[in-house]
């Protein structure tokens, strides 16, 4: 695929519907105070439509796109292994449809619920790790090293906040704060790299 800007476009519709489209099929859905993954939690309207037709495609995408982009992005050594970790993000999305979190999303609860705490656990932190290991790519400038493990660090910042009893009613909003800015990194990147590369001749 010598042009993946298309899909960087796709993968950017299908997420932004996911949120838009699941928060309006779920009754007195809370974007602010409730987890994406609530969407799709066991036994709560259109769960299942939601699942198959939001998370499942915002995971395949995402993989899709990292596949892609992967001849693309400069990374070697600890790089190219922090590239990949960064498969943990479409993981999660696949495995929240197959293991879907109780109502309200507990701490606790049936098996699916621990499968689904465990799977937020190893996503957040090979994600983490996967940006860090970003910032050791080969000819990154200073500044750019620096933007990846800060990066990293607000990711995994928000993480352990939006699990915080006393921010409770924010949790939604730090949660997608927290991938609108790892996603938006991104996908910038891919954007930036995915720039066709000039015609013969000219220039």
């Amino acid at each position: 695929m010598r042009k993946p800007r298309w899909l960087i476009v796709l993968f950017v519709l299908v997420y932004v519907g996911m949120l838009v489209g699941g928060a309006a099929l779920k009754p007195g859905y809370s974007a602010q105070a409730q987890y994406i993954s609530e969407l799709g939690a066991s036994g709560s309207a259109h769960a299942i439509v939601i699942s198959v037709a939001g998370f499942i495609p915002v995971g395949v995408l995402a993989a899709a796109l990292l596949v892609v982009m992967a001849p693309r992005v400069p990374v070697s050594g600890a790089s190219r292994v922090g590239y990949w970790l960064l498969l943990c993000e479409p993981l999660a999305w696949i495995g929240s449809a197959l293991a879907p979190c109780d109502l309200g999303c507990p701490m606790e609860g049936s098996l699916s619920q621990a499968l689904h705490n465990l799977l937020g656990v190893f996503t957040y932190l090979g994600t983490t790790l996967g940006l860090v290991l970003l910032a050791t790519t080969p000819g990154l400038r200073a500044s750019m090293r620096m933007a990846w493990v800060a990066l990293a660090a607000t990711w995994l910042l928000l993480f352990v906040l939006m699990g915080a009893p006393p921010l409770h009613e924010w949790r939604g909003l730090l949660q997608r704060l927290a991938e609108w800015l790892v996603y938006g990194s991104l996908c910038i990147t891919a954007w930036r790299l995915a720039q066709p590369a000039p015609s013969p001749g000219r220039d």
